[in-house]
């Protein structure tokens, strides 16, 4: 069967819940977290990304997350591939593939090169490998790497099993506009949501992200199919105040789960280090934003 290009939408980027002095995975936090996505309406999920600490994970606890996620939701799922070398994104993907079987909408690989020709290859070696979907992400604070946006579309023009391309290198939404005009696969903005608005006027297909209310992604996301853009802008703006709030540089993850352990769907917040952790400074201001979310 030929990959299909994702459905556009919002497709909720899990975080994964640690407990304890050893940051064991907690599974109960994961299994309440990702019901809670399916209830909310998102399109599907994107498991072991950035967001899901993916790269601070061994290959069981891997496995252990997957397993979680696709015994507890009937969503599609994207499932990010940490490494940027060949053979190590093959063996990631190979995982997905046996663990989620056909619920794999696609595997979520970095652009690994600035040159088209260079990512090309790496990408078909991936398919032809696996006959894997592939999510392209081009996010260079992780990666390293940073190609511009017509080298992009220069390297994944030919490839048809690309089904996806997620935009995360800023300023995004001038690169969206160019990813939508040379592409015909959908693309996705991330960066917790920071740029939705103006992704969705340059072409965006919905958000791929961890914004700690994918409520308020599919709100504006859906205003935006109906009424365009003075209907996102007046579903969005109730929540960009947190969304500025939990994009902040270093810290971004652990306000993100701390979000989402004062909304009740994890015990603890807690991230691996060397990942950073809340500063206590910004608990208050946090509580501020949460309040004004709920009313």
């Amino acid at each position: 069967m030929s990959p299909v290009p994702l459905k556009a939408g919002v497709w909720g980027v899990v975080a994964t819940p640690f407990s304890g002095s050893t940051f064991d995975v907690d599974e109960t936090s994961l299994a309440r977290l990702v019901e809670h996505y399916e209830q909310a309406g998102v399109t599907g999920l994107t498991v072991l990304g950035v967001f899901g600490e993916a790269a601070q994970l061994s290959g069981a606890e891997r496995r252990a997350v997957l397993e979680t996620v696709a015994d507890t939701v009937d969503l599609p799922l994207v499932v990010g591939a940490t490494s940027l070398g060949t053979a190590p994104v093959i063996e990631e993907v190979r995982l997905a593939q046996e663990v989620a079987g056909d619920r794999l909408a696609g595997a979520m690989v970095q652009a690994n090169s600035a040159d088209p020709g260079t990512l090309a290859r790496h990408l078909r070696a991936v398919h032809e490998a696996t006959g894997a979907g592939l999510v392209v992400q081009d996010y260079p604070l992780v990666s390293g790497v940073s190609i511009a946006p017509g080298a992009l579309v220069a390297a994944l023009r030919d490839l048809p099993f690309v089904v996806a391309v997620k935009a995360e290198a800023p300023p995004t939404p001038p690169a969206i506009a160019t990813l939508t005009a040379g592409l015909d696969v959908p693309v996705f903005g991330g960066l917790g949501g920071i740029g939705l608005l103006d992704e969705l006027a340059c072409g965006a297909a919905g958000a791929m992200t961890g914004f700690s209310f994918p409520e308020g992604l599919i709100a504006c996301v859906e205003a935006w199919r109906e009424g365009g853009y003075a209907a996102a802008r007046k579903a969005w703006l109730p929540y960009l105040p947190l969304v500025n709030f939990e994009q902040q540089a270093r810290i971004a993850l652990a306000i993100r789960k701390e979000c989402l352990r004062q909304r009740g769907l994890l015990l603890e917040s807690s991230v691996r280090p060397p990942a950073a952790s809340l500063p206590e400074s910004l608990s208050e201001q946090l509580k501020r934003h949460l309040a004004e979310v709920a009313r």
